[in-house]
């Protein structure tokens, strides 16, 4: 029996005009900067302080915001005398690989790993005393709310079993473990031995110092080397820190999946990112 393979499914044309409101939206450079400061400011920033920064008149961010705000970019709201903008984190999680998310461009520049990774922090292999520290620090992601949809700690011997021997990784300061990341397989069917999943969790007193770029850069490199082809993993919209941290280590906004689970009754967003080996 033949087969014909079905057409190409078209973009409807309501989805392709809100597209193309969106993208023409963008096409004002000062509204690309408004929306980038935006995103990049832990909960938003006031039209005042939009337009200190950007050195343009309140009227003119305005103008701008209200533009952003229609089509989806961001959400205005009222707080007192002043009006506060915040990113829509579904809209806008993707807008920095844009290209990898529309066109699926490999993109050359994208880095291998992170650089600069700091030298007090010591990335070690795993082991059987460290799962105390391991379990803490996974319990210091998950009372965030935005590490996981998990809301208590696996056991230890059951985190053991998911991940894969050789990709189990702490970070150590001054002999302490501060950090860890984890590789799992996504399946285990034979063609699928490449791909896996992976995790990483530092703890809450070490944020900021480098310690989750070290132990990324332990995990893709421990990964190409084991030949591994595919790493990927799922990351809430709202956790910016997380992405920003897997764009240094090559990985690549594939997706966003919306309302793809609850936490604590709360449906959630995560964005699916994938790094890919050079060769």
């Amino acid at each position: 029996m033949t087969t014909t393979a079905a057409p190409p499914q078209l973009l409807q044309a309501g989805a392709a005009a809100d597209y193309a409101e969106c993208f023409a939206c963008l096409a004002d450079p000062t509204r690309v900067r408004v929306l980038h400061a935006v995103a990049t400011a832990a909960g938003g920033m006031t039209v005042g302080e939009l337009a200190g920064l950007l050195g343009v008149s309140q009227s003119t961010c305005s103008h701008h915001v209200r533009k952003l705000a229609d089509v989806g970019f961001v959400h205005v709201e009222r707080v007192g005398t002043s009006t506060r903008v915040t990113v829509n984190e579904a809209c806008c999680t993707g807008l920095p690989h844009m290209a990898d998310v529309v066109m699926g461009v490999t993109g050359a520049t994208r880095p291998s790993c992170p650089d600069d990774v700091p030298a007090d922090v010591t990335i070690r292999e795993l082991r059987e005393e460290d799962w105390p520290a391991v379990r803490r620090i996974y319990g210091d992601g998950i009372a965030t709310g935005l590490a996981t949809f998990e809301t208590s700690v696996p056991p230890s011997s059951r985190l053991a079993a998911r991940w894969l021997p050789g990709h189990r990784w702490v970070a150590e300061i001054d002999g302490d473990v501060v950090g860890w990341t984890s590789v799992s397989p996504v399946s285990d069917r034979e063609c699928y031995r490449g791909v896996g999943e992976t995790s990483i969790y530092v703890d809450q007193d070490y944020r900021g110092r480098g310690v989750g770029k070290a132990l990324l850069h332990r995990q893709v490199t421990a990964a190409d080397s084991d030949g591994l082809w595919t790493l990927q993993t799922s990351i809430f919209t709202e956790n910016r820190a997380s992405l920003a941290l897997h764009h240094q280590g090559g990985y690549r906004t594939v997706g966003i999946r919306e309302r793809i689970a609850q936490r604590d009754g709360v449906w959630h967003d995560t964005v699916t990112l994938e790094r890919r080996r050079a060769d």
